[in-house]
């Protein structure tokens, strides 16, 4: 397993611009919580498929970076409990407009396809990236 600090140097190559930088801070967190929102409400018996998600994310952030792995877990259980406050309709809003933002922030700004399409752990890599420049863990 790659370190946080390559993951993250690998990431970045990606996002260099202010304005697909800007596009993500928004996109991804919108991206997040449409998606939990969504799967929130699809049971699988006693769990449900964000439950599912939300686990399986964390196994893998507590162990690239644990203090980001707890800082996740904790949005993902708000955005949780959000995305089941909110209308199914505006959860798909949400994950819709994100991608959105994400494309957008890649072809006007950054003018290279996003990580994902090279390596799918980006998808995991990028809500850690956007919380670290936050909550600074990792030097990135």
């Amino acid at each position: 397993m790659q370190s946080i600090e390559a993951l993250f140097s690998d990431y970045s190559a990606f996002h260099q611009t202010a304005g697909n930088k800007l596009f993500h801070r928004f996109g991804i967190p919108m991206i997040m919580l449409g998606l939990i929102g969504m799967l929130a409400r699809v049971h699988l018996g006693s769990v449900d498929a964000a439950m599912i998600l939300i686990a399986l994310s964390e196994i893998y952030y507590l162990a690239v970076e644990w203090r980001l792995g707890l800082g996740m877990l904790l949005i993902s259980i708000a955005f949780y409990f959000l995305g089941l406050a909110i209308p199914m309709w505006a959860n798909v809003a949400l994950f819709v407009l994100g991608w959105i933002f994400q494309f957008i922030g890649h072809k006007v700004y950054e003018h290279k396809n996003p990580a994902f399409f090279r390596n799918f752990v980006h998808l995991l890599v990028g809500p850690l990236w956007i919380l670290n420049g936050f909550i600074p863990v990792v030097k990135r």
